[in-house]
Formats: structure tokens, sequence, C-alpha cells
């Protein structure tokens, strides 16, 4: 690639290099920006180093530039960030780094564009343009980075067990790119990964979280997984997954690998959907599974009420994780808990009140509900697989039906507390919550029609059966 002809059609890198030169600061691209242009993916995050200061050269920047350009300031890391051209440029100083054993905070000091490579993650990272009047365009790849991005390898530019050791991410980091890019990772630089795996421990869960969801975002999120359990990484940051893994057998009867099945059900998903929290309910749909393990002499393995279980792990899996508690928790709970009740309608007479009551459940997320269920059909059996799939279809053309005629999306039972009180004048009670939930039984049986017209003569009908006297709402 020629690098000089990129950088001359694009006039963000004319104003860079004209402050750098202003300032006297020999100035480079570096990094992912300049992985990314070899790898022909499309990145719009800049890197810049100077040797100098990257506060100064972002301000000098800013200065020269047509417009006002902010400049974000982070003086605790020597580094600052303007965005302009709806792009990102991060500055920072050339430095270098050393680290104590104990701590992931690195000792950092002023050092050479050498220095500031050198401490870089890996050699695909470590690749710099110059920026710089007498060699504008140059490439410096000082540890074979363009070799390994055609070999498709991860690789340290330093003895791996020094980088990993020096800051333990590095290694989630390995398998984040190795999953992203679909790259191996070095046999030495694997190995280094499995020696070092204990000192994860030493990471903050936030910066665990970024890099897995990461790994569950790419391609084929399964390929990351498995690296994360050869690794040794699993045990610490994901046991409860890594407990799904084994096959149990008794009397020739054995049940699936119930890790495997779920890094299938994922890949699946990811092949229907780049939704961050539905490839969370793949994950999660059959976390409870080893609580739930039985065997029965008749039927063999059984993991009854993994559904309803599994939905009462994921709060505190979340919480740990430090991933949000709010509707986006709410929504993969939910989507664990009723993950079982689609399939249940293909294998069964298909009934009205049955699929109104998985749309009534499920609300907004009855789409995402249906997509988890597709791919939760895993087989060696391709054509069982197949008759599975063709039964959704038929049960996804039912909802259609049903939802475009009861509007169950949004269900709300038109009779509410606040009526069955005044037709009967009696308080908030145990009988009222009684009227209304057989009042929104009858409705999903198909009994009687949400409409006041069928529902009023119904719940007075209730109200006799429990006592009540009718004394209002005519």
């Amino acid at each position: 690639m020629n690098f000089k002809e990129f950088l001359n059609t694009d006039s963000l890198f004319a104003l860079i290099a004209q402050s750098a030169r202003e300032l006297n600061y020999p100035t480079y691209l570096v990094g992912g920006y300049v992985r990314d242009l070899l790898l022909k993916r499309e990145s719009t995050d800049i890197d810049v180093v100077c040797v100098g200061s990257g506060i100064k050269l972002a301000e000098q920047i800013a200065h020269n530039a047509e417009g006002h350009v902010h400049v974000t300031r982070f003086k605790n890391f020597g580094t600052a960030m303007i965005k302009i051209s709806e792009r990102e440029v991060e500055f920072v100083g050339a430095r270098k780094e050393s680290y104590q054993r104990d701590s992931r905070k690195p000792i950092v000091e002023d050092g050479t564009l050498e220095d500031d490579q050198l401490r870089r993650d890996f050699t695909i990272n470590a690749l710099a343009i110059s920026l710089n009047a007498n060699d504008y365009g140059d490439l410096v790849d000082p540890f074979g980075g363009v070799k390994h991005l055609d070999e498709k390898l991860i690789k340290t530019p330093l003895d791996p067990n020094i980088t990993f050791s020096d800051d333990p991410l590095r290694m989630m980091r390995a398998i984040r790119f190795a999953s992203q890019l679909e790259f191996d990772i070095s046999p030495e630089t694997f190995q280094a990964i499995y020696d070092n795996r204990k000192r994860i421990e030493i990471i903050s869960q936030e910066r665990i979280i970024t890099e897995l969801n990461k790994i569950i975002l790419s391609k084929t999120p399964s390929y990351g997984f498995k690296m994360l359990f050869q690794g040794g990484l699993l045990d610490f940051i994901f046991p409860e997954l890594l407990a799904l893994k084994g096959i149990d057998a008794i009397e020739g009867k054995a049940h699936k690998d119930n890790f495997y099945h779920t890094l299938q059900v994922l890949d699946n998903i990811s092949e229907m959907t780049d939704d961050l929290w539905l490839r969370w309910s793949a994950i999660l749909h059959d976390i409870a599974k080893p609580h739930t393990k039985r065997f029965e002499d008749k039927i063999g393995w059984t993991f009854h009420g993994h559904e309803d279980l599994g939905a009462k792990f994921v709060p505190d899996i979340f919480r740990r994780f430090k991933l949000p508690l709010d509707e986006r928790m709410k929504r993969v709970q939910k989507l664990v808990r009723l993950h079982l009740r689609p399939i249940a309608l293909v294998k069964e007479h298909i009934t009205d009140a049955a699929i109104r009551r998985v749309i009534f459940e499920a609300g907004e997320d009855v789409e995402g509900l249906m997509i988890l269920c597709r791919a939760d059909i895993t087989s060696k059996d391709h054509k069982k697989v197949q008759r599975y799939l063709d039964n959704f279809d038929i049960v996804e053309q039912k909802m259609q039906e049903i939802e475009e005629k009861d509007k169950l999306r949004n269900f709300q039972p038109v009779i509410t507390g606040e009526i069955i009180m005044e037709t009967f004048q009696v308080k908030p009670s145990r009988v009222v919550g009684e009227i209304k939930s057989e009042i929104r039984e009858a409705i999903l049986e198909g009994k009687i029609k949400n409409e006041l017209k069928d529902a009023i003569p119904f719940m007075k009908k209730l109200g006799v059966k429990h006592g009540l006297e009718l004394k209002g709402y005519s």
C-alpha cells in the first residue's frame, strides 16, 4: 500500500503534520488505525504518537484548524482527544512503561517511538506511519507486524510472559483480536496465556467485560470462547459457563455437552443478529442446567426448571460483570425464562390459547424470543433441525395472525382493579386480584374478547361466585 498517496488524499493528516512541524515534534500514526488500513477495515478512531507532548500537539492542531475544534485533555495520562471531520483523534507523547509484579498500573516515562512501539501489546498493533517531512508516509514496522498480518497471527513484541504478566488484560485482548480478525495465536503466545492465566484476577471487571463483549460481538464468538477455555481464563472470569462442560452417562444414557451446545446456539444466533443482549440470552439460556440435572430411570437425564432458575441467575451474573442492571438485563432474564415456550409449541397441537400466552408474556421481545428459539435447535440430524424450523414457520405465522386480531403485544385487560372495586364497592384485597387474574386468563384462553361488552358480564359473574354484591358500574 502506498501510504504517502493515501495520506495526501486527506487534509486531516496534512493538518497534523503541519502542526507537529511547528512544534518540532516527530509524529506518527500508530496502532489499530494503521493495522486496519492494511486489512482494509473501516476505522474512524485515529491514534497519533509524538515525541513530545500529546496535549500540546492537540492544542496546536485546534489552533490551526478551520472552525472551532474542542480539545479534551486527560492530564493524568498525558493524552488529549479532538473530534474533527466526524473522526476522533487521540494524541499521546511517546513513552516507555515498566510494571511492578503486584500492579497492573505501569510506571510511565517519556520515550522514543521505538520505546512506544515496544510497549504495545501485539506486533500488528505496533505499526506506525511517519508524518514527518523527511520520510512522510514511510511504514515503521520493527517487529514484523505486516508479516504477521499476512500470516493471520497474533504475537507479542516482547516475551509474551512479560507482556501478559505486566498487563494481564492483554491475554483477553489477544483472544479478542483473534476472534474479531479470525486470526491464530502463535503457540508460544498461547502457552504464555495459559501459564499466566491466574494473573487475570487482578484485572477489574469493567476492563474484562469490555473485551468479553467484543468477543461476543465477533462473527463467530465460539472461536473466542473456546480459546478462553483452552487458555484457562474461563475458570476465572466465567465459571458458571465452564460448569456446563462435560457429559455424564448412566446405563448407556448420556446428555449432550451443554457447554458446546451453548456455543453453537451463540454462533447460530450471531448469524441472525448483532444484538449484544440477544447474544447474551444465548449464552445464559441453559446456565442453570448443572443445578437442575437429574437422572430418571425411564426418561434419562432431565433439567426440569432450568429456565426459571436460569432467569434468577441473570441479575447476579450481570452484577458481577458490571453489566447494566436495567431493561437490558430484564430483557435477557425474560428470554432465558421463556426460551422453552415456543419449542414446546412445535411439539404439540398448536392452540390459539397457548400462542396467546407466549405473545402476552414475551411482549415486545417476541421476535427476539423466536430468534433465540431457532438458534437453540442444534442437532447432528439435519432433517430433525429442518423439521423444527419448518414448525417454527407455522408458529410464527399463527402468532402474526393472532397478534393482528387480538393486539396482544402490549396487552392489558380492559377490566382494571378500579372497575372491580367500584362495581362491588370493595377495597383493594386478594379477591380483587383473583378476579383480575381470572379475567386475564379467560381473555388469553379465548373465552371472552378483551372488550368491555364481553368483560363486564363476565366480571359480574365472577364477583357473584366470590360472594360479592353488585353495587355499581352498570
